[in-house]
């Protein structure tokens, strides 16, 4: 087991604690780099609930999910970078753009498709100020709209291990 420090939670000033990983052999030996992979908060139960909302929607398998606070966004987004970014859902498309805020949120729903790319359609008629204000102000709140996960990763069934990343 490694065991992952949450850097980035701790830069919010959101409560510290590792981050147990299965590591690679549980997750396949590495990410695709065209790949599109969905950077959440491993410490926040809402974004959890949505990386399994988007296991159900996304029939396409379009996305790799990996936390903030693991080897894979490390990996992927130089330290100097990281710094900058702010507490958000993150998207690296598989051009290489990072994406953040309502931004990543609209890659999403554009990507699951159906009902979800409409919405995402309608939503980009909202000026991009105030679509990351709202991102703003529920990201300000997550912690308390979802139940903690628990400090170890869950059993992910075989039929989607290959979709997470450390």
């Amino acid at each position: 087991m490694l065991m992952i420090s949450p850097a980035h939670s701790a830069r919010f000033g959101a409560p510290t604690r590792p981050v147990a990983s299965a590591g690679a052999w549980a997750h396949g030996d590495g990410v695709d780099p065209r790949a599109e992979i969905l950077f959440y908060d491993g410490h926040c139960g809402m974004c959890h609930g949505f990386v399994r909302f988007l296991l159900a929607k996304d029939r396409a398998r379009g996305f790799v999910f990996a936390p903030l606070q693991g080897d894979t966004f490390a990996a992927t987004v130089p330290e100097a970078e990281r710094a900058k970014l702010p507490d958000s859902m993150m998207i690296r498309t598989g051009d290489g753009r990072l994406l953040v805020r309502s931004a990543a949120a609209l890659h999403v729903l554009d990507t699951v498709g159906g009902g979800w790319g409409t919405l995402a359609g309608l939503l980009r008629l909202v000026p991009r100020p105030l679509l990351d204000a709202a991102y703003r102000g529920v990201a300000a709140i997550r912690h308390r709209l979802g139940p903690t996960p628990p400090a170890t990763c869950p059993l992910v069934p075989a039929d989607v291990r290959s979709r997470f990343a450390a």
